[in-house]
This record gives C-alpha cells, sequence and structure tokens, in this order.
C-alpha cells in the first residue's frame, strides 16, 4: 500500500509539472462547455431532464477520450524517456506500480469531471432535476472514465511509445464500444451477451437516465480489474526480457 501511495503521488507530481495534464483538462472542458451550450441547451424549449441526459451522455464521451489521452505516458512515456528502468528498480511490486499509476490519473480524471459540476446546476436556473439523477450520472461518468483508464494504462504497458499506446487503447475501446451494433445484428440470446460488453454507450445508458443498477457498475468495475490486472502482468513479463 505504501508502495503504491509513492507511485501515485510520483506521478500525480508529473501530471502537475507537465503541460499534458493541464491542456488535456483545459480542452476537456472547453468541449463540455460548448457541448453543454450547443447540444444539450440547444434552441427551443426541452425538458430539463432531457437537457441533463445530454449533457451527461457528452460529458461520458469526452471523459472516456481524455482518459485514454492521459493514460498513454503512464508506461509509455517512462519507457521513451529511460525512466522505466529507475522505476522498475525501485523497491516496489509491479501491482504498486500500475494501481499507483492509475490512482494519479483517476484523481486527475475526477477533479476535471468535478469542476463541470456546474453546468448541470445551472439547470435550477430555469428548471428543475433530481439531485440524485445529477449524482448518478456522474457517478457513471467516472465508472466509464476509471474503466477507459485501466484501459489505456493496459495499452501503454505494451507500446513502445505514446502514440501507439494511443492508437492501441482506442482500438481497444473503439471494439467494446461498437459491440452494441454488433448485438443488434445478431440473434437473441447472444445478442444480450454481446450487449452486455458493450462500453459506451449501453452500460453508460442507465446512468444516464439516473437509474443505478448493480449489474452496470459491476461491469465497469470488472473491466477496470481485468486491465489492471492485465497490465500487471504485462510489465511483470517485459521485466524479465
Amino acid at each position: 500500500m505504501r508502495g503504491t501511495l509513492l507511485v501515485a503521488r510520483r506521478e500525480l507530481s508529473a501530471y502537475l509539472r507537465s503541460p499534458l495534464g493541464y491542456v488535456v483538462a483545459a480542452a476537456a472542458l472547453l468541449i463540455d462547455g460548448i457541448y453543454f451550450q450547443v447540444a444539450a441547451l440547444g434552441s427551443g424549449a426541452r425538458l430539463s431532464a432531457e437537457v441533463l441526459l445530454k449533457f451527461l451522455d457528452g460529458t461520458a464521451f469526452i471523459t472516456m477520450v481524455a482518459a485514454l489521452i492521459l493514460s498513454m505516458r503512464l508506461i509509455a512515456g517512462e519507457r521513451e524517456s529511460g525512466t522505466l528502468i529507475l522505476l522498475k528498480t525501485a523497491p516496489v511490486r509491479d501491482g504498486e506500480i500500475i494501481v499507483g499509476k492509475f490512482l494519479a490519473a483517476l484523481a486527475l480524471v475526477t477533479l476535471m469531471t468535478a469542476i463541470t459540476i456546474y453546468m448541470p446546476l445551472l439547470i435550477f436556473v430555469n428548471g428543475k432535476v433530481s439531485v440524485g439523477h445529477i449524482l448518478v450520472g456522474y457517478s457513471g461518468v467516472l465508472l466509464l472514465g476509471a474503466a477507459s483508464l485501466a484501459i489505456g494504462l493496459f495499452a501503454s504497458t505494451l507500446a513502445a511509445s505514446q502514440v501507439i499506446a494511443v492508437i492501441l487503447g482506442a482500438a481497444i475501446i473503439g471494439t467494446l464500444g461498437f459491440l452494441f451494433l454488433v448485438a443488434r445484428v445478431t440473434e437473441p440470446p447472444l445478442n444480450d451477451f454481446v450487449s452486455a460488453l458493450n462500453l459506451y454507450p449501453l452500460n453508460q445508458k442507465p446512468f444516464l437516465n439516473g437509474v443505478l443498477r448493480l449489474e452496470n457498475v459491476l461491469y465497469y468495475v470488472a473491466v477496470a480489474y481485468f486491465f489492471l490486472l492485465a497490465a500487471t502482468h504485462t510489465l511483470r513479463a517485459r521485466r524479465w526480457r
């Protein structure tokens, strides 16, 4: 646990010293604001719940992309700069390295997402929505962000460069994302199984509607756990090469 916290603190400091974290956060917040104004509010009268649903949907997608970009440097960046060997020889285990880096990136994604909270609160100026709907929606956004970070971190352990890492991570996320199209052209009960594996939007949809379901929470937790475990084993295998 101590090793995990040391790695997390080191990685968080690296984000704060690097322009990457600031650029990604600023770009995500700018796009969130534009999306809220143009797509969520739009033109003409809309129900408050519809405005909130559209905003959460856009924020979820933007968070997923931002998490992927932030994760590309976690291991691949260390490999490019030549500091990965120093990290491997430090008195920390591979699992502590992976989890520490994941927690640091997750903290940044959580902060970035929390800053957007003023946007749905603006709905209360001329409308009314459930606070529970907002909280459930943001929970879904963060769970999606955590799963995307874990996928990106796994890709970062495989790749020799950050560019390859983000491409590989995007390929994995894209594959899990397009499963909802596969589900449409398959027959029961296979379509139900394929739908259950969809990263976005099917598993995110209940959160967007303010419905908290245990199976959707467990899905994102399972995805994050699986790819963090895979990243740990990949890093361990590369250590002995």
